[in-house]
């Protein structure tokens, strides 16, 4: 373990803590979706169900419970109720405002999906420069802090694909030191069956690619587009053992591998889907959930069932399809709705929040709250998606196949649903926002790698060296990037957090005009 690549995570993590912890509770109230999933997230905890505490009757919801589960524990540390709410901290009280309670969750979650991105990126590029990098962009992108900022799903769904991604590249690591020592040991990859194979056991087991299951279905349990990346994670499993058969000598490696490792997957698949419905078990135990039971309400479906053990999951295959239905179907016109090919160039982004009131020496003064990307990373991504291609196939560079595969789970569904005219916004975009800045970094990884090296590559080079030159104006236009990106992101911080300014400095900030207003 490399004390200093820790010192360099903690310090860009405590920089995306501080950016999102700070000011919390501001703007009061609740800001666009809020309104529902911090509603839902209390009758979570207070009675295992989303409940409508105005009509005192069970709530009709479309997305699954984990990510309001999760807000609901902020609310449950520090109330929820419109009033503040006094909170013991080491024999101290002191006061929180509700808001700060529903947010919580979010702004730990967004602070993780930071030290995830540091840690996997420096595993991707065997480089801690390049791993606090990804970290640092993440941390200051716009989008990404306004979600960590609000009591909204999405920045959960983004944490646990990315955490399932990197419990997959942990898992290629795992097997692939167990084949090396096998094969330092002696093993002879040629010889057939379990004699050309290293030894079995418990300890030798996936587990990783177990947690990898567990993982995805922690995201299927906030919103169900997690499950686009299912085939792609499968997917990966299977070229990387072809890929570590092959290059061991393994005479048979598309057979050997589909007969070792798709058990491993349908275990994996199994412990998803029983990770999934573990998160609904206050619905499942409670008799107060929407569809729960059929004698409870005038459902609009014949098709339920209060039989002990199978009727609780008949009535949650109901109300999934009652949910799907919903989705299938969602096609109204909306003021902040976008396509999927403007989201990487912030066509369309999302006001969260609006208010022209209160003082700032000026006057009219504005206070928003936008979801946009920092414009200087996001106008980055197609360039580097376009460069990822390129080195991919020049190197040959799984790395970079993997980081494009994972970006095209996370955005190309939605180009399908939008031939169906669906109604679709840009933070649909989030879980594949880590895998895009990962792309940035490949690109300026490359920059920097010494000349025919890999990305990540940490040959030392000095005045006079082939190459030298070439690197040093690469790792300068590198830091001048992200440099660059920071600054861009300080001049947007104000509408990422709705701080009261000028009208004038407001409008400034609207580089593409009434699309972004």
């Amino acid at each position: 373990m490399d004390p200093y690549s820790w010192l360099a995570t903690g310090m860009v993590v405590a920089i995306a803590a501080i950016l999102r912890f700070v000011g919390l509770s501001s703007p009061k109230g609740k800001i666009f979706d809020e309104t529902y999933y911090a509603k839902d997230a209390y009758g979570l905890i207070s009675r295992g169900v989303e409940w409508n505490y105005k009509d005192n009757v069970p709530s009709y919801v479309v997305h699954p419970p984990l990510g309001k589960w999760l807000i609901g524990i902020g609310e449950w540390a520090f109330g929820y109720q419109d009033a503040e709410s006094k909170v013991s901290v080491g024999g101290h009280l002191f006061t929180t405002a509700p808001e700060f309670g529903w947010r919580f969750s979010a702004a730990v979650i967004g602070t993780l999906s930071v030290l995830l991105l540091v840690r996997i990126g420096r595993r991707l590029f065997r480089s801690t420069v390049l791993g606090c990098a990804a970290g640092l962009l993440l941390a200051l992108d716009g989008f990404h802090l306004v979600l960590s900022r609000a009591a909204l799903l999405d920045i959960f769904l983004l944490f646990f694909v990315l955490a399932a991604f990197g419990a997959l590249v942990l898992d290629r690591d795992a097997r692939r030191r167990r084949w090396a020592r096998a094969l330092d040991d002696g093993l002879d990859p040629s010889l057939p069956g379990r004699a050309g194979r290293p030894s079995t056991g418990w300890r030798t087991w996936p587990w990783w690619r177990l947690a990898a299951g567990v993982l995805i279905g922690c995201a299927c349990a906030v919103k169900w587009s997690a499950l686009y990346f299912v085939p792609v994670f499968a997917l990966f499993v299977v070229l990387w053992e072809v890929g570590l058969r092959r290059s061991a000598g393994v005479r048979r490696p598309w057979r050997d591998t589909l007969l070792d490792e798709v058990p491993w997957l349908v275990l994996a698949g199994v412990l998803m889907v029983g990770t999934y419905l573990a998160t609904w078990s206050g619905w499942l135990i409670s008799d107060d959930g929407y569809y729960r039971l059929a004698t409870s309400s005038a459902y609009p479906t014949g098709s339920l069932s209060d039989t002990p053990v199978i009727g609780p999951l008949v009535n949650l295959y109901e109300y999934h399809r009652a949910a799907y239905g919903f989705h299938a179907q969602l096609d109204d016109p909306h003021k902040y709705q976008s396509w999927p090919w403007q989201w990487l160039l912030l066509g369309r982004p999302v006001a969260f929040y609006w208010s022209g009131d209160g003082a700032c020496g000026a006057p009219t003064c504005a206070s928003e709250i936008l979801l946009l990307g920092t414009p200087l990373l996001w106008w980055s991504f197609l360039p580097a998606l376009v460069a990822l291609v390129w080195l991919g196939i020049a190197r040959r560079d799984w790395r970079a196949g993997a980081i494009l595969l994972t970006v095209a789970a996370g955005l190309l569904p939605w180009f399908w649903f939008a031939f169906d005219g669906r109604t679709m916004f840009s933070f649909y975009t989030a879980p594949a926002l880590p895998f895009l800045v990962l792309a940035v970094v490949y690109v300026l990884g490359a920059l920097i790698a010494p000349p025919g090296g890999d990305v990540g590559e940490t040959a030392a080079l000095t005045p006079g060296d082939a190459g030298y030159e070439r690197r040093l104006v690469g790792s300068i236009a590198a830091g001048a990037y992200v440099l660059l990106v920071g600054l861009c992101f300080a001049y947007f911080y104000p509408i990422f957090v709705g701080r009261l300014i000028p009208y004038s400095d407001w409008l400034a900030r609207m580089w593409l005009d009434g699309r972004w207003t």
